[in-house]
């Protein structure tokens, strides 16, 4: 495999909920077109670290953050950045599937009206060339104007990845996105993230090991809001370097 570019990483991150510290000290490279995979046990710090990369924690009133958060080489958390086009380039995709009340075509059309694009032609194109990369236009193309909540659960969270895919972003971020599914709606969102690398950075946050193995390139392992070890999935899954990944993936505890 040809090395590839780091797209987002992270220089010394930490991220601190008023006094406590949720996740310390993290450098963490994630390259371009690869799936990068954040394992380790409930409260280690994984989706914290994910919310950092598109700002997400700016949302919560006492989150603050120490260290670098770099988008192409640049700090996404320096004066003067845009916070909406940070959000652009790097989509989020949510542990539960959370259409709007709206039509399967407004929801997916929402994020190109919000920045902007008027003319429904534009919208059309945009809107079945998502849901086609979402692996949902062969599903829903006769029911576009039905309501969205309407569909089954991982029919909703393909429909969240194509929102996310509206607007061109180049990074997407996935927090859990197949814990609320059945085994074959879980399925067809791994094949989904095997196809999407090829256009996308992706980052996936899963407590799923299994998942973890056979949809990522590399594996991050956090305990206690500290990176353990990172490396090529094979290698931590197969031969890992710190006993507390090996004892994490051979279930002795977590």
């Amino acid at each position: 495999m040809m090395e590839a570019r780091v797209k987002i990483s992270t220089r010394g991150l930490s991220v601190y909920y008023g006094h406590h510290c949720a996740v310390r000290n993290v450098t963490l490279d994630m390259p371009e077109h690869r799936v990068t995979a954040l394992i380790g046990p409930s409260g280690c710090g994984k989706s914290t670290y994910l919310r950092t990369l598109n700002r997400m924690n700016d949302i919560i009133p006492e989150a603050r953050i120490e260290g670098l958060a770099l988008l192409d080489g640049q700090d996404i958390y320096a004066p003067g950045v845009d916070v909406i086009e940070v959000r652009r380039r790097v989509g989020m995709v949510f542990q539960k599937s959370n259409p709007f009340p709206k039509s399967i075509f407004e929801n997916v059309a929402y994020g190109m009206r919000i920045n902007g694009i008027r003319n429904p032609r534009t919208i059309a194109e945009q809107v079945e060339r998502s849901l086609r990369q979402a692996a949902l236009w062969d599903e829903v193309k006769d029911r576009l104007h039905t309501p969205a909540l309407a569909l089954s659960g991982g029919q909703q969270q393909r429909l969240c990845i194509a929102r996310a895919l509206a607007i061109e972003p180049e990074i997407i971020l996935m927090d859990e996105p197949a814990s609320a599914l059945d085994p074959i709606a879980t399925q067809k969102i791994e094949e989904l993230i095997h196809e999407l690398k090829r256009d996308y950075t992706i980052v996936i946050v899963t407590h799923n090991m299994q998942q973890a193995a056979r949809v990522s390139d590399f594996t991050a392992f956090f305990l206690l809001g500290e990176l353990i070890e990172v490396g090529p999935t094979e290698k931590i899954f197969t031969v890992p370097t710190r006993p507390e990944t090996e004892d994490y993936i051979t279930g002795r505890f977590g």
